[in-house]
């Protein structure tokens, strides 16, 4: 454990990548392949599930101390991180037994039980392993027990590290570690295999777009690039493998019984093809919106009678390029080429519940921008845009010297004017600083007007603006609801997001997507704000 330890702390203190290579390579070296098969897996985010709450740390670091609980939760303030508080205040009694102990040990005696344990169990294997530890031990314990574990390290940097130490190109090391991370030896040394391939449902690494932060003139004619609508739906590879059909998410999750409408008749597909697409629920002529979609993402186990409960809101796979064709991978190939062998495939098989991405024909960029302000009546997020030469990438990439082979070329989003009325503190390094806060909306429906909160943000101010906030926020405090303080409603913040809906689950009455601050309006008063009747227009008038 104190090996995986100081892996941990040796990430999480440097911000240079190629230490953080360096640092993971040297570790997943030396490491026996248990350890190593537990650290892929952890930082590839497949932690088991099931581990302590935040009540149950913060009790029983209670108990075990004899400190008060309001002492427990002030430390905590203090330090900005729970797992750091509590491991600083469990006395340490010398033992270090637990230093002894491999990852994997730790792993099956410490962790994983957790998750069938009744929460008497779950407290004694928990101070089992506080008695067992030093404090950063017991500090990457708690990472371990709760949440997601993150430590400034993502798959792509871990992929570096085992591409370098497999010595191949990390492209063909993100093929072998998508889809399901198991953390066992095997599984670990079946990435060094020579023609490692993994099981036939394994997906590709997606290839993702970058946002258009450059006029669309800039990148030569606009004949080069293939235009298509870009649709709020769930990014998917539909797999047709030795008879066997699977459909996996970008969150590289299988989700083939969550849309049975799509796995059923995908079996006819011809095998050895790999699809890569969106998953939408159709609504008529455009898609339904994505909170219709997520209900349906929320079902864990397939219903008994799949097809009948979900014949009024068909999910369709709308299908925009082909990896891979009678078992042969097509990445390299130019797009263009692609999609010509996409286009006979769907056609072969007849269209439903799979189709064809529609590209847009445009002779020049002004053609394509007004198809692009079109996009709110077709119930889309703005245009795709793809190079007609262009591969079919790892992640988000961009070429030397070339434009990245695909771009977002998203509409304006939603915004309005908004009163900050509440703020939270941050965690991490922001843990004492206000960095979270809520606003509101003037609520005019009844004639009696008053403030409604309907969003939080905390993304779009400068370290400098924050620091700034602060102060003013601890100085115009009016009241607090713990955590929370309430502010005197004097600021007002233009509120950016992508999407806007009715919600009978917020006081508001709407929810929106992705709210993030664009700008702080010293212009305007708080009596200037927008009102709710203003976003129901919104809603209406976007069609969602």
């Amino acid at each position: 454990m104190r090996r995986f330890a100081r892996l941990y702390l040796d990430l999480d203190a440097t911000t240079a990548t190629s230490e953080k290579v360096d640092i993971l390579e040297r570790y997943l070296r030396d490491a026996p392949d248990p350890d190593a098969a537990w650290a892929v897996a952890i930082i590839s985010g497949a932690r088991p599930k099931g581990g302590a709450s935040t009540r149950v740390l913060r009790e029983l670091a209670a108990e075990v101390t004899g400190h008060p609980p309001w002492l427990v939760s002030e430390c905590y303030a203090a330090a900005g991180d729970l797992s750091e508080a509590v491991a600083l205040l469990i006395p340490d009694n010398g033992r270090r037994d637990g230093a002894e102990r491999s990852l994997a040990q730790v792993m099956d005696e410490f962790v994983r039980p957790l998750a069938r344990s009744s929460e008497a169990e779950r407290k004694r294997t928990i101070t089992d392993a506080w008695s067992c530890f030093d404090s950063d031990e017991r500090f990457v314990y708690h990472k371990l027990i709760r949440g997601s574990f993150r430590i400034g390290v993502g798959k792509k940097l871990l992929i570096r590290a085992l591409a370098n130490l497999a010595g191949v190109e990390p492209a063909v090391m993100a093929h072998r570690l998508a889809g399901e991370v198991r953390p066992t030896p095997e599984f670990y040394r079946s990435l060094f295999a020579e023609a490692a391939s993994g099981d036939e449902s394994r997906p590709y690494p997606f290839f993702l777009a970058h946002q258009l932060d450059v006029a669309p003139e800039s990148l030569g004619d606009a004949r080069d690039w293939i235009a298509e609508w870009k649709w709020d739906g769930v990014r998917a590879q539909l797999i047709k493998r030795q008879g066997r059909v699977s459909l996996w998410s970008r969150g590289e999750e299988v989700v083939t019984h969550v849309f049975p409408e799509i796995a059923a008749p995908a079996s006819a597909l011809p095998d050895g093809v790999v699809l890569d697409g969106e998953i939408l629920i159709w609504a008529g002529d455009r898609p339904a919106s994505f909170s219709t979609l997520q209900t349906r993402l929320n079902r864990t186990v397939a219903p008994t009678h799949q097809l009948a409960l979900f014949a009024r809101e068909t999910a369709v796979f709308l299908a925009y390029d082909l990896l891979e064709s009678a078992g042969t991978d097509r990445r390299d190939h130019p797009l263009a080429e692609r999609r010509e062998r996409l286009a006979e495939i769907v056609r072969d098989f007849g269209g439903g519940v799979i189709r064809l991405s529609e590209t847009i024909d445009a002779e020049s960029w002004n053609d394509l921008a007004h198809e692009r302000d079109r996009s709110v009546a077709r119930g889309a997020e703005g245009l795709m845009l793809k190079r007609r030469d262009a591969p079919y990438g790892v992640g988000r990439t961009k070429e030397a010297g070339r434009a990245a082979g695909w771009l977002k070329w998203k509409i304006d989003p939603c915004t309005v004017d908004a009163v900050m009325v509440a703020a939270q503190l941050g965690s991490g390094r922001r843990a004492s600083l206000y960095t979270d806060y809520t606003f509101a909306v003037w609520d005019d429906r009844n004639g009696d007007r008053r403030l409604v909160a309907f969003a939080k943000a905390y993304s779009g101010l400068t370290n400098a603006e924050i620091e700034e906030l602060d102060r003013w926020i601890r100085a115009h405090t009016t009241g607090r609801a713990g955590p929370v303080r309430m502010v005197e409603p004097a600021r007002v913040f233009e509120i950016g997001f992508e999407g806007i809906r009715e919600s009978t689950r917020h006081r508001s009455g709407v929810a929106v997507r992705f709210p993030r601050i664009l700008r702080q309006r010293f212009d305007k008063p708080p009596a200037e704000a927008d009102t709710l009747s203003s976003l129901h227009r919104l809603i209406e008038e976007r069609g969602w």
